[in-house]
């Protein structure tokens, strides 16, 4: 073993100490002590799983219906669990000791966790006195956001910490402030009343979605984990791929992505992985710092890849007011489109240096053999799926109040027969690099964990198809997986004829229960997380700082666009680093997505929320892949040994395509699948991923061969014409016509009922601001443009300065477009009839035929010449 694999492997013992407590705390007390800290956090699971369930609204005998909360209530008494275990769990310097707990953590978690619940025990009497908060309000609310940053500081570092006192600050020195980012000031009371009283603040929707929705998620991926499903995904992603050129590298990006389906942390996602996948990779000719950063950019993708998202989906549906199937629908394509191309990166350095595949244990089908099983596979999958949704949809309505009993029978039927499956191969190895030196063979290893899969498919069919709640839907998983838990050791054993099944059954039992305490203290931290980054929520809404941004920004980038959006991703860098995906999330979004609507507005591009919320998210758990943070990346390198900085920069590299893609669907919608139907989706598939390709092979400098500098510039030239046609087709045809304000009635006139108008809008906004910005109106009904107006919501008046806006209705498409009275209406765009931006593909394939030509041409002059010099 080299010096580096040494170093790399007592890195990696460390590593694994330090994501451990990040995670779950560093701190496992002995004796009473370590029972009550793992029995609390068993509690809060199953107080969780309780609010969640509709155990609580049946009727039981004697008793009636009891432990019905509230939202407030149970972000309270959710909070209280967290701020009690963050301070048992997590010691507060690194000497503090880590086999017991100091009183003073005892006493400062009790007084934490009665500031934290103090809503919930005084719940009335608050409710009676809204917006005047008592002397003891006040002492358990600075009390409480004392301990609250503190707990901060021990479960995620400092970072967080010091953007919400720096937000704290502010607010109440909101007057003393340069003149640019001033404001009026907020006293102690009101501070108090805004962050800690009400549900603006620490209570907010962050902490509700976190308590509500997140918790099970994260518990779900704990039971999932401890049931064995981690290491199934990464021995089947192994099986499937490691043959390849570059072969384990290309495991690594899918196993991480199956991964992010079990873990909202993108470190714990590269050491979950990395482990086991960097050294395999090192094995196949990755140097370390490439390797490193294969598992960091593949990792960091797993955040951004739906159905959770590390658990920003869910907060998305909140923040921007779509359904949870819109978000993921909108995120799930251009998330694929970087995977994809992730892949190619792989593929390409597996080229560049002649790179082989692991060996199987048993010789490869002919490739016309493999190909057929795929698309037997991908038929056979779409048959059941079909014949499920077609079954269920018939069950309903016959079986009528029994259907959900009917359901679960078949449920539990498909379940045994694979449990009998899984029991007719051998069991897994543990995900151990050092004991494989072949490949295991794809269909035992596919077959031994097909049971891990219906959990995932209850939770997608409830979200999807069912559209149930998030935290519903994950009820339902959970209560599935816990079934599995407790029952898939002693089948397999009954299958086999083994005996012992009463010990494989408490040995579900002790892993159910370990699960449950595991989901609860992965969950600390993102509990305090979501909490604090409350604080930054509720200094935004109550200071107005959101405003300020903009206009700092826009002074900044000196009214570009393009640059406006360089700047608002860089600072989306700065506030993301050192945060978990769910509070860095929470940050960027309610500091900079106003940012990029408001100064889209007035640059004249108007942006759907959704694309705004991705934006901001896609940059800022970047952070967790760039120097001098990029947290991933210095885990990464612990695992293989290389240098941290270097491993950083190269995973941003191999992140270029993650940077590149929310820029695009910025200026092209499409990529998001919005206003597209299912035949245009697929076509916006198929082009975007060729033109992702092709950007990832510019980038790489490699294609079928390495590149010459202009063959890249045409490249990047080729790739963005496919991803952006609309840009030069409108150079060649302009989609709008513009004329003055004062001709909107006679336009109004001439177009139909339904119709859009763009309006170029001088004046002030709701609060005051001047402003120059872009709406969109549509037209009502109405026999003549002044009546299609008024059925939008507005009346003019014309006078010497052009079309004023006399009246806006109440609740009309007008006033939610931004219209205001005494507003000016400088001009109007018209759509014009445009030829179809989709022409532009033939220049650009043509070009990209003649680059494939040039390059196959050169690759093969260079391999002929080979052996003549030899």
């Amino acid at each position: 073993m080299t010096t580096s694999d040494k170093q790399g492997s007592l890195d990696e013992k460390e590593l694994q100490e330090m994501v451990q407590a990040a995670d779950a705390g560093a701190r496992i007390p002995e004796g009473i002590q370590g029972k009550v800290l793992l029995g609390t956090a068993l509690i809060w699971s199953l107080f969780q799983l309780w609010i969640a369930s509709p155990l609580p609204f049946f009727d039981w005998p004697v008793i009636g219906s009891f432990g019905i909360f509230n939202d407030t209530e149970v972000r309270s008494i959710h909070l209280a669990f967290a701020i009690f275990l963050a301070f048992n769990a997590y010691p507060a310097f690194s000497g503090s000791p880590r086999n017991r707990i100091p009183m003073t953590d005892m006493l400062l978690s009790l007084v934490g966790a009665f500031c934290a619940g103090y809503l919930y025990l005084f719940y009335n009497d608050l409710a009676q006195r809204p917006g005047l908060p008592i002397t003891a309000d006040v002492i358990a609310a600075v009390v409480g956001i004392t301990l609250l940053l503190e707990a901060t500081r021990r479960a995620l570092g400092p970072a967080l910490m010091i953007v919400a006192i720096v937000f704290i600050g502010y607010s109440l020195a909101g007057q003393h402030m340069p003149s640019i980012i001033a404001h009026k000031g907020v006293s102690l009371e009101e501070l108090i009343n805004h962050q800690w009283i009400t549900s603006e603040g620490v209570f907010g929707i962050a902490l509700g979605v976190s308590s509500g929705f997140v918790f099970l998620f994260v518990l779900f991926g704990a039971l999932l984990d401890k049931a064995g499903a981690g290491n199934y995904f990464i021995q089947v992603a192994f099986s499937l791929l490691g043959h390849l050129r570059g072969g384990p590298a290309k495991a690594a990006v899918v196993a991480s992505g199956l991964t992010g389906l079990i873990s909202g942390s993108s470190i714990a996602n590269v050491v979950t992985t990395g482990t086991f996948t960097v050294p395999m990779m090192k094995r196949v000719g990755f140097s370390s710092e490439k390797a490193g950063a294969v598992e960091v950019a593949s990792s960091v993708n797993g955040q951004i890849m739906p159905p959770v998202m590390g658990a920003a989906a869910f907060l998305m549906v909140e923040y921007v007011g779509l359904s949870y199937v819109e978000v993921i629908t909108h995120a799930f394509l251009p998330a694929l489109i970087s995977y994809i191309a992730l892949i190619y990166i792989v593929h390409l350095e597996a080229l560049k240096q002649d790179m082989q595949g692991l060996p199987r244990r048993s010789a490869p089908k002919p490739w016309m053999q493999r190909l057929i099983g795929v698309l037997f596979g991908f038929l056979a999958t779409g048959i059941i799926a079909t014949a499920i949704y077609f079954a269920i949809s018939w069950i309903k309505p016959v079986f009528g109040a029994w259907a959900s009993p009917v359901i679960a029978v078949m449920l539990a039927v498909a379940y045994l027969f694979l449990v009998k499956i899984a029991a007719s191969v051998p069991d897994l190895e543990p995900s151990d690099e050092s004991g494989m030196t072949m490949l295991p063979e794809v269909g035992p290893t596919v077959r031994s964990g097909l049971h891990y899969i219906l959990p995932v498919v209850v939770l997608v069919w409830c979200l999807m198809v069912e559209r149930l709640s998030p935290g519903l839907s994950a009820f339902w998983a959970t209560v599935l997986m816990i079934c599995i838990l407790v029952t898939q050791r002693p089948l397999i054993a009954w299958f086999r004829n083994e005996g012992d099944i009463k010990g494989r059954a408490k040995q579900g039992f002790d892993e159910l229960v370990d699960g449950l305490i595991t989901g609860a203290r992965n969950m600390i931290g993102i509990g305090i997380a979501t909490a604090t980054a409350g604080i930054i929520v509720g200094a935004v809404s109550q200071t107005g700082v959101g405003s300020v941004l903009a206009d700092l920004v826009e002074l900044l980038s000196m009214g570009n666009l393009l640059l406006m959006l360089v700047l608002t991703a860089i600072l989306s860098l700065i506030l993301g680093m050192g945060l978990p995906t769910t509070a860095n999330y929470i940050v960027v979004s309610s500091l900079l997505a106003p940012v990029v609507v408001t100064l889209g507005q007035e640059n004249g591009l108007l942006v759907p929320l959704i694309a705004v919320h991705l934006f901001v998210f896609y940059f800022g758990i970047m952070a967790d892949v760039t120097p001098p943070v990029g947290l991933a990346s210095f885990a990464a390198a612990a695992v293989s040994g290389g240098d941290p900085i270097r491993t950083g920069f190269q995973a941003f590299a191999y992140s270029l395509r993650t940077a590149a893609l929310p820029f695009l669907f910025i200026f092209n919608t499409d990529l998001l699948l919005i206003d597209v139907g299912w035949g245009q989706g697929i076509q916006v598939f198929i082009v975007a991923t060729i033109a992702m390709l092709i950007f990832t092979a510019a980038t790489q400098g490699y294609f079928f061969t390495r590149s010459r500098w202009y063959e890249t510039a045409l490249l990047l030239l080729i790739a963005f014409s496919l991803f952006r046609p609309g840009f030069w087709m409108d150079r060649i045809s302009p989609a709008y016509e513009t004329v003055g304000g004062t001709e909107l009635v006679q336009k109004a006139n001439e177009m139909e009922a339904g119709s859009s108008l763009r309006l170029w809008i001088e004046g002030e906004d709701a609060v005051g601001n001047a402003r120059s910005f872009l709406a969109t109106l549509e037209l009502g009904e109405g026999s003549n443009g002044a009546d299609r107006l008024a059925a939008s919501g507005i009346e003019l008046i014309q006078n010497d300065k052009g079309a004023i806006i006399d009246f806006v209705a109440f609740g009309s498409p007008a006033e939610e477009a931004g219209l205001q009275f005494d507003q000016r209406i400088d001009r109007v765009e018209i759509a014009r009839d445009q030829p179809a931006k989709e022409l532009i593909y033939f220049p650009a394939l043509l070009l990209l035929a003649g680059v494939v030509m040039v390059q196959l041409r050169r690759r093969k002059g260079s391999t002929q010449a080979v052996p003549a010099s030899v």
